[in-house]
């Protein structure tokens, strides 16, 4: 399968009208300007969202998250069967999305909206832009993993049509 983040000497741009409820997103490469910032803030997000369902104290959460991300992309933005797209919207970037396809059914590892772009249908639009590559990619499913007091993104996911396959629980003693 083609891999629009590999090094092709061109840059390729993916665009899609996503629905009525949601502002048009599309979706490039990151630049290699890029990557730093990217990875702190997929470190930052993830550490968020982790470190607390792991139990961890911020300072190992955000450890532990940027080596969990510096193992699962170690080519950086050119790490094969790894799509890693800035997200923009009339030319701006608005946030990004980080999709695998080393597995039979790709995994969504981090969508972002920038905080300033939250609520405006960004996130929708970018899930649905893609939803829509891996299709046209041929893929039939698509995974993601959601921390459980991530409500607004469990929101989203639940009215995209995402179901729960699997589930961990704790119970405090």
């Amino acid at each position: 399968m083609d891999n629009p983040a590999a090094p092709t000497g061109r840059r390729r741009y993916l665009r899609w009208v996503s629905s009525p409820k949601a502002p048009p997103v599309t979706l490039r490469p990151l630049t290699d300007d890029e990557f730093g910032d990217w990875v702190r803030r997929s470190a930052e997000s993830f550490a968020a969202g982790m470190g607390p369902a792991r139990d961890l104290d911020p300072a190992t959460a955000l450890e532990t998250a940027y080596r969990e991300v510096g193992k699962l992309v170690p080519d950086g933005r050119h790490t094969e069967n790894h799509l890693i797209w800035m997200a923009c919207h009339e030319g701006k970037p608005v946030g990004s999305l980080w999709i695998s396809t080393q597995k039979p059914i790709p995994f969504i590892f981090g969508i972002e909206v920038d905080e300033d772009q939250r609520g405006k249908g960004f996130g929708r639009s970018i899930m649905l832009a893609g939803e829509e590559e891996c299709r046209r990619r041929g893929y039939e499913h698509l995974s993601l993993n959601v921390f459980g007091n991530n409500s607004t993104a469990i929101a989203l996911y639940d009215s995209l049509g995402y179901v729960v396959t699997s589930q961990q629980m704790r119970k405090a003693l």
